[in-house]
C-alpha cells in the first residue's frame, strides 16, 4: 500500500481556486458504481510481463471496499484489460510497437489475449458483479469497451474508480469520465501504481482538475451522508490576516 499524501502546495493551491479541498460532499448510493481497473493477472501475477507489484498489496482494502457497496447496492464492475491479435499484428499497434519492449512483446500480446483474462484469484467478486473488457487505457474512450453505456442504462452518474497503475489506466479512465460528465473519485488506497511517486503525482493532478480523491472509509462515509462537510472547506480568517490556512492533508494509504 503507498505511503503518500496530497503536498500541502497542492492543498493550498486547491483552496486559493475554490475554497474547499473535496469535490462532494455526499455521494448518491442509487447512482454511483465501483470501476476497478485492470486487477487481473498480467498486472497482479508476481512474474508476470506487466506485474505491479503494489497491486497486490490492495488486494485486502478493494475486497473490504467491495463488501461494504455491495450491501449498499452499489454495483461492482470489474474492468479487464485483453487485445486481440490478427496474424503478426494486434488491435493496438502503437501501443506493442512503441511502448513494449522486443524481448517482451510477445509475451505480453500472449498475456493479454480476451480469452485469458479473470479478475485476480484473491479478490472477492459476486454473481452480481458485472465484468467488461476494455483495449485501450482508458475504458471510457470511443471504441475502448461498453463502459459507458453501461453506466448510462443503470442510470449512473459517480463512479469509483480502483485498481492498477493509478497513474496510467485509473487516470485515464478518471479523465475520460470527468469529461463525460460522470462524478469521479479516485479511491485513494484501492489504487496502486509502480511507485509511491507516480501514485502521489496521479492523485494530485486528479483533485485539482478532474474529480476527488477520497480513501474509502472517506467513500462510505459520504454514501451514507457521514462527511464531516466542515472540515473540507477554506476556514474563515480575521480580516487583512495574512495567514495560510492550515488543512490536513487527506492520507493516501
Amino acid at each position: 500500500m503507498h505511503q503518500t499524501k496530497i503536498r500541502r502546495e497542492i492543498l493550498d493551491r486547491v483552496l486559493a481556486r475554490r475554497g474547499r479541498i473535496h469535490w462532494f460532499d455526499v455521494l448518491d448510493p442509487t447512482k454511483t458504481a465501483l470501476v476497478v481497473v485492470d486487477m487481473q493477472n498480467t498486472f497482479c501475477e508476481p512474474g508476470a510481463p506487466a506485474e505491479v507489484p503494489s497491486s497486490r498489496t490492495i488486494v485486502a482494502d478493494i475486497n473490504a471496499l467491495t463488501a461494504e457497496l455491495r450491501t449498499r447496492d452499489v454495483p461492482v464492475i470489474w474492468v479487464l484489460h485483453a487485445n486481440t491479435r490478427h496474424g503478426k499484428r494486434s488491435d493496438w499497434e502503437m501501443f506493442f510497437n512503441y511502448v513494449v519492449a522486443d524481448e517482451v512483446r510477445q509475451q505480453t500480446i500472449e498475456s493479454l489475449a480476451p480469452g485469458r483474462q479473470r479478475v485476480w484469484s484473491e479478490l472477492t467478486t459476486s454473481p452480481r458483479d458485472l465484468t467488461i473488457i476494455k483495449n485501450r487505457y482508458s475504458a471510457l474512450i470511443a471504441g475502448s469497451s461498453s463502459l459507458e453505456r453501461v453506466l448510462r442504462n443503470l442510470g449512473i452518474d459517480t463512479i469509483l474508480v480502483a485498481g492498477t497503475k493509478t497513474n496510467v489506466c485509473c487516470e485515464a479512465t478518471a479523465r475520460d469520465a470527468m469529461m463525460l460528465d460522470f462524478k469521479v473519485v479516485m479511491v485513494s488506497d484501492c489504487c496502486a501504481a509502480l511507485s509511491d511517486e507516480e501514485h502521489q503525482a496521479s492523485l494530485e493532478t486528479i483533485i485539482q482538475q478532474f474529480g476527488d480523491v477520497l480513501t474509502r472509509d472517506e467513500v462510505l462515509a459520504r454514501l451514507d451522508g457521514r462527511s464531516n462537510v466542515s472540515s473540507m472547506r477554506a476556514p474563515v480568517r480575521p480580516s487583512g490576516s495574512t495567514e495560510k490556512p492550515r488543512v490536513r492533508a487527506r492520507r493516501s494509504r
